[in-house]
């Protein structure tokens, strides 16, 4: 017979696959072991014919067919279409997909024991052993072992005696999601917006804008969709942007549902992530829900998608493969045939232009819906939003909390309600200065300050993680007792509270704090059962999480996003202080919110002041069209990195010369950028801006074609950067 060739793709930096030799024909889609020069690897059958560029008998062959569930055809164009959107690999979109090496092997069935025929106890634990199996007859190892208070090896052990005969077990039923168990009573408002979702699901396509204020049972509506979903026999995807959402979604979701969904994030444990991916792949989770990396899992028949608080930038991935999970999920689900869902009460300007949601703005685009939860759930009012002009109500000296917010969160406390204090910032102090020298310690291999963290007497930077002791005596002059910090961080308004509210049992809730699944459930479980009273917190605290004896919050310093070179800046600044303002109050209980700034005049606060959102959006709106930002453009930013910054440099502006003349396209820079040292290696930055008309990704594929940097120097690409550092 003569032999088959296959083209194959790696999980490694190519661009298309490599051509194999099989003995007989292979499924598209299957994985494979195959040898990649001295080692050995797995790889996807992939569409298409090889390249043939050498005989069959000069090819390397096929060591082996994997028994896990094939890709199917519509991941595979998704990953094609990714990589060509993103500028990446196609192979180093392939290794998103199969990063769980271990589940492309079936996990061995459990095994059992029962009583061999005629077998007779001679020991005290063989007649506990026995005894076990009297009634069940058959029990699973770990079971039996649990009854007869033994050890499996010591089960093992009795087998090998002839007293227990070994049986493989089927694998118990899984308990799967009741799409008609009984959920909350709609309202009107809700009912309609479900009946739409659920029009949408029926029809298999189309992008809905699901925009409601806090609290009004945003997720309860789609949760209609995705049981209409599931009675249609399909499977869903929930995108959420943190871990420390998932504890109160979950409680709701068993609720509605019976029995949870398939997770999948980073807080899980490799057992857990091996599991679950083979349940996703042989389809036997008819509901995932995770971060962005849950939207490459294998997860066939697609029914519905949904990225719930689609506005948040950790949709974002800024490193290794650079994609934005909102846009790529937008991508995988026309490839899909099935309804996106993107939900938030503070949408993007991109999305809410898309969807025609900014009065007087741009129509709708084709196939895009807005639909408004306009009410809080049970009829609460929205809280009240007070500025606090912090030139006017100072804070005590070396404190910064005004003395209106001090009286605030004495009249909750005493009230017996709960409080928060909003500050995205972590550590205790943002800088740490010498009082005798002027030095300012800073990261050794970024341009970045140290930030402080009291908690774990260490100075760290957040941007390559970096850390060290905090020091006695300055590095630079040698004074003792000189170093202080500088600037509130979390940890610091912490204890400026502890000072306020003697006896407040306290809380510090950061991804420092908070950094797991199970720690971020145990937080929202002390703040529902009253064992907290304050919560300190960056933008964790700021979304999804519903408690409802909280009734005021504070922000500390509301002007802290608004500088930097970020575009999106104000936008971003009045989304996230709304966010963190929907936290306060509930049906029984009045919301309050207090906005500390030194700008009270700033269109983000009188905004947020007089709850115009209309007005910040028109005016931004037109800010962006005027500067031809997005939505009116597309962004690309490239970086240049390397350990020798004169040859970064260079290397750059012969980059920059290299740019083609395109109308409708102007290419700036390169400049270094904000953060022009990061993790020992120098940064140049150049921005391509360019009009809707231009397919931007195309314009920098022909660009970098054939460009080669030396192995020593780094080019990322980020096609729709969120962040401009």
């Amino acid at each position: 017979m003569s032999a088959t060739v296959l083209p194959i793709l790696l999980p490694v930096p190519l661009d298309r696959p490599l051509d194999y030799r099989a003995e007989a024909p292979i499924p598209v889609g299957s994985f494979v072991r195959v040898a990649l020069g001295s080692r050995e690897t797995v790889g996807v059958v992939w569409d298409g014919p090889p390249s043939g560029g050498l005989a069959p008998t000069r090819l390397k062959p096929v060591l082996g067919k994997l028994e896990a569930p094939a890709l199917p055809e519509p991941l595979r164009r998704f990953l094609e279409a990714a990589a060509r959107e993103t500028l990446t690999p196609l192979g180093s979109m392939l290794r998103l997909v199969s990063s769980v090496s271990t589940a492309l092997e079936p996990e061995p069935l459990p095994l059992g024991y029962r009583a061999a025929g005629g077998a007779r106890p001679r020991s005290a634990l063989e007649r506990r052993v026995l005894a076990a199996l009297a009634e069940a007859g058959t029990l699973p190892a770990a079971q039996l072992a649990r009854l007869a208070g033994t050890s499996r090896p010591a089960l093992a052990r009795l087998a090998e005696a002839g007293l227990l005969e070994p049986v493989v077990l089927a694998p118990p039923a899984e308990p799967r999601p009741d799409p008609d168990r009984p959920g909350p009573r709609l309202t009107a408002e809700q009912s309609a917006a479900a009946r739409t979702l659920i029009a949408r699901v029926e029809q298999g396509s189309g992008v809905v804008l699901l925009e409601g204020v806090p609290g009004s049972g945003k997720t309860e509506v789609y949760f209609e969709a995705i049981a209409a979903t599931l009675r249609r026999g399909k499977r869903v995807l929930v995108l959420l942007p943190e871990i420390a959402l998932t504890a109160q979604w979950l409680e709701r979701f068993v609720q509605r549902f019976g029995v949870e969904p398939q997770l999948w994030h980073s807080g899980l444990t490799a057992s857990q992530r091996r599991r679950g991916w083979r349940r996703i792949a042989e389809g036997r989770a008819p509901v995932v829900v995770g971060a962005r990396s849950a939207l490459f899992l294998p997860l066939a028949e697609l029914g519905l998608l949904v990225v719930d608080e689609e506005h948040d930038p950790s949709f974002k991935q800024d490193e290794g493969v650079v994609y934005h999970a909102r846009e790529l999920a937008l991508l995988r689900a026309r490839l899909e045939g099935c309804p996106v869902v993107l939900v938030s009460a503070t949408p993007s300007l991109e999305v809410a232009t898309a969807a025609g949601a900014v009065p007087g703005g741009p129509p709708a685009r084709p196939g895009w819906s807005h639909l408004v939860l306009a009410d809080r759930w049970g009829g609460a009012a929205m809280p009240t939003i007070e500025l606090v002009d912090l030139r006017r109500e100072r804070p005590p000296r070396g404190a910064f909390l005004s003395p209106p917010v001090r009286a605030a969160l004495t009249a909750t406390l005493e009230a017996g309600e709960q409080a928060l204090l909003f500050l995205n910032r972590r550590g205790f102090a943002p800088l740490t200065l010498c009082r005798a020298c002027g030095h300012r310690l800073r990261c050794p291999s970024c341009t970045a300050w140290l930030t402080a963290h009291r908690l774990r007497r260490r100075l760290l930077c957040h941007h390559c993680g970096w850390s060290a002791p905090e020091p006695e005596h300055c590095p630079a002059c040698g004074a003792v007792g000189t170093l202080v910090a500088s600037g509130p961080g979390v940890e610091r308004i912490a204890e400026e509270a502890r000072a306020i509210l003697p006896g407040a049992r306290i809380a510090v809730v950061t991804s420092d704090t908070v950094d797991s699944a199970r720690a971020a459930g145990e937080m929202v479980r002390a703040v529902l059962a009253g064992e907290l009273d304050l919560l300190v917190g960056t933008q964790m605290l700021a979304k999804g999480h519903h408690f409802p004896r909280l009734t005021l919050v504070a922000v500390v310093d509301a002007d802290l996003g608004l500088g930097g070179g970020d575009p999106r800046a104000a936008e971003r600044s009045f989304q996230l202080l709304q966010q963190v303002a929907g936290r306060a109050g509930r049906a029984d209980r009045p919301g309050r919110v207090l906005v500390q700034t030194h700008d009270p005049n700033h269109p983000v606060m009188a905004a947020l002041a007089r709850g115009d959102r209309t007005a910040f959006l028109r005016a931004e709106l037109a800010e962006r069209e005027a500067a031809g930002l997005p939505p009116f453009g597309r962004l690309a930013a490239l970086v240049v990195s390397g350990a020798d910054a004169e040859e970064v440099r260079g290397l750059a502006r012969a980059l920059a010369r290299a740019a083609p003349s395109v109308e409708g396209v102007r290419v700036l820079g390169p400049a270094p950028a904000p953060l022009a040292l990061l993790r020992g290696r120098w940064r140049e930055r150049l921005l391509v801006q360019t009009a809707p008309s231009i397919d931007l990704p195309s314009f920098l594929r022909g660009w970098l074609a054939g460009r080669r940097l030396p192995a020593r120097v780094a080019l990322e690409v980020d096609v729709d950067p969120v962040s401009f550092l």
